[in-house]
């Protein structure tokens, strides 16, 4: 009752705005697209100096994300300097146990106090009923929100996908050389690879990401002749592709690039190396909302909008690193895609993950990881 009565006070302080109402001298946004937006039952808020004049008066902002500490630190530190006015407040929510306990305080009324949330593609489904109907598609649309487009659910319309992950086959070129690295999925299934000549994680992100491109049942036809291969069994990135730094291994099946990037890094011995396969694995993630109920929802989109512009997008791929939306021009995944084909697991699919891991893992015939 409290959260519906918090929802319905801010609706009324700022209903004028929300119907398009434009603050000073702004001028309103198109009537088309803000009819339709209130069509569909979303808030379209009228213009940007409206977003900052309201967000001015809110005066804070408080937020949930996955994004490493590292990369908080820099982001909330770039985002005062850009808007000194705003209190921003930023805490990590990683890990599917963190994203479950969220969501169960969601449903039962006890989230307090957050305006921004990640909503885990795990469970996206079961957070979107959570997430406030803010037009920001049509709005960025509209210019008034700097976001690319591609960026947003174009179904939700109110979730923002602010980085992704992509799919790379890690080496260490002291064991084999670069050109014995398999250039193909398939090439993993040729006799000189069988016997524990490669490492396959237990939990199959990267193979679960090749479904959009080749379909679900070759993927699990291709992981049961995978595991036929006799590969060594692990369950984890950073401590796996340190010790394949340190020449314990010399080939993986297919990792994270950002976890490669941050071993690589690290090493001293320069010897870890990748490659990518096409189709690329890809996936989007880091999917944040507006929150129902949000006591600074204007603060709110621009924190979104910040996170998802040139700078922000420098940040995470900096930081987290390699990361950054593959929509962000310049970015290293927009780089690393050029000219390249990828199977990208995007808005509609993402809930669909779990699934097809769940399948890839019976493919698998249940393996243990040998090494976590």
């Amino acid at each position: 009752m409290k959260a519906f009565l918090s929802a319905l006070t801010w609706w009324i302080l700022a209903g004028p705005s929300l119907l398009g109402a434009a603050a000073g001298p702004s001028a309103p946004a198109p009537l088309k697209a803000q009819k339709e937006a209130e069509a569909r039952g979303y808030i379209f808020v009228a213009s940007r100096d409206e977003i900052l004049a309201r967000a001015k008066a809110e005066g804070k902002v408080r937020a949930l994300t996955s994004l490493a500490p590292p990369t908080i630190r820099a982001m909330t530190a770039a985002f005062r300097k850009k808007y000194p006015f705003l209190d921003l407040y930023v805490e990590e929510l990683d890990g599917q146990d963190a994203a479950q306990r969220f969501l169960l305080e969601l449903k039962g009324g006890v989230a307090k106090g957050w305006d921004v949330a990640q909503f885990a593609a795990d469970y996206f489904n079961d957070f979107v009923p959570f997430a406030l109907k803010v037009d920001i598609l049509g709005m960025a649309a509209e210019k008034i929100l700097a976001i690319e487009e591609k960026m947003i659910d174009p179904h939700n319309r109110s979730i923002v996908a602010l980085a992704a992950d992509a799919g790379v086959v890690p080496y260490n070129k002291n064991l084999i050389a670069a050109e014995k690295v398999p250039d193909r999925w398939e090439d993993f299934l040729k006799p000189e690879f069988k016997g524990r000549k490669f490492i396959v994680d237990v939990r199959p992100k990267t193979q679960s990401d090749l479904v959009p491109a080749l379909g679900l049942e070759r993927v699990l036809d291709y992981c049961k002749k995978l595991a036929a291969q006799e590969p060594i069994w692990v369950r984890g990135g950073t401590r796996i592709l340190t010790s394949m730094a340190a020449g314990e291994y010399a080939l993986h099946a297919g990792i994270d690039l950002n976890a490669v990037v941050r071993v690589m890094k690290k090493d001293p011995t320069g010897s870890l190396a990748y490659k990518a396969i096409e189709p690329v694995p890809l996936r989007i993630k880091e999917t944040q909302g507006v929150l129902k109920g949000a006591n600074s929802p204007h603060a709110a989109l621009l924190w979104l909008e910040f996170q998802a512009s040139a700078e922000g997008q420098a940040i995470i791929d900096e930081h987290e690193p390699i990361s950054a939306s593959f929509y962000t021009p310049g970015s290293a995944l927009e780089k690393l895609l050029r000219g390249k084909k990828f199977s990208l697991v995007d808005w509609q699919q993402q809930h669909l993950k779990q699934l097809w891991m769940a399948k890839i893992v019976e493919a698998f015939a249940f393996p243990k990881a040998e090494r976590k």
